[in-house]
């Protein structure tokens, strides 16, 4: 079968309410392009980007590996929901650092990261939210790794709506995800940084996302605080090694962090010549 050949495919589920809204104004900021059909599909082509949705969830898009050619990465456009009904803006690498994989992937797998696309995406996401007025409404905040799709040939990073149907349905988010992408797309390859993987923190990494915004580092996976007691030693070494930019530091939440584990993170250190450095 014929696969799509493109730098960066943008990609959502038609059947998710923050995904496909984003999407729509995407569309519009990304400007004039072609739709172009392969497969029975329509993908929207703007020059070396391709936006296009399908009718799976998106933790199960294991699959778009048989559909494109893609040089650099894939960005999914999605909802993310939280019991506890946070609203947000977020930003992380997929993966399951355990041994359970409940919501797509495989377990103890790691999707390859791309440290300097997700702290472009994130500045962006912030700057936007900012110029918007949303900060203070929603957190604008990384999340560490988790779920799926783990088994694709490029990096995946996912930028999401949360936690409910109201802020799905938020045109103010929606709109704001779409530019953060679009000024992502105009500024990642240029983006100078250094590249680092993170422990520690809860779910929402909010001292890591603090030590982005306000650094030159920039985060491929997050191993979160609650995650590390069940981490084997080749999920670590796949927080490492599934970057397409080495990482040169691993970044530890001093407080939230067991003994253990950082002598886990010196082991790594050691392994692959990384500093080991606290917040």
């Amino acid at each position: 079968m014929e696969r799509v050949k493109c730098s960066i495919a943008v990609v959502y589920s038609v059947n998710d309410l923050a995904g496909s809204g984003a999407a729509k104004y995407l569309k519009e900021f990304l400007g004039k392009g072609f739709i172009r059909e392969v497969g029975g599909g329509q993908f929207y082509v703007r020059g070396d980007v391709v936006l296009t949705g399908f009718e799976e969830n998106v933790l199960f898009f294991d699959f778009l590996d048989e559909l494109f050619d893609v040089g650099e990465a894939y960005i999914v456009l999605s909802k993310h929901r939280s019991v506890a009904g946070v609203k947000s803006l977020t930003v992380h690498h997929p993966g399951n650092p355990g041994p359970e994989a409940l919501y797509g992937g495989r377990p103890r797998e790691l999707a390859y990261a791309y440290p300097r696309l997700q702290k472009t995406l994130l500045k962006n996401l912030h700057e936007v939210a900012v110029e918007k007025g949303l900060v203070g409404e929603y957190d604008v905040v990384l999340e560490v790794t988790h779920h799926g799709p783990t088994s694709l040939s490029k990096p995946v990073l996912f930028i999401e709506i949360g936690s409910s149907e109201e802020e799905w349905r938020d045109e103010r988010a929606r709109e704001t995800l779409a530019l953060a992408v679009a000024r992502t797309l105009e500024e990642y390859k240029s983006a100078k940084c250094r590249p680092v993987i993170g422990f520690g923190g809860q779910h929402y990494a909010r001292k890591h996302t603090r030590h982005m915004l306000e650094s030159n580092d920039a985060y491929g996976h997050i191993l979160a605080k609650y995650i590390l007691d069940l981490v084997d030693d080749s999920v670590y070494r796949q927080a490492v090694e599934k970057s397409v930019e080495k990482p040169v530091a691993i970044i530890v939440e001093k407080k939230s962090v067991k003994g253990r584990h950082k002598a886990a993170a010196k082991r790594l250190s050691e392994m692959y010549g990384l500093e080991v450095e606290y917040i």
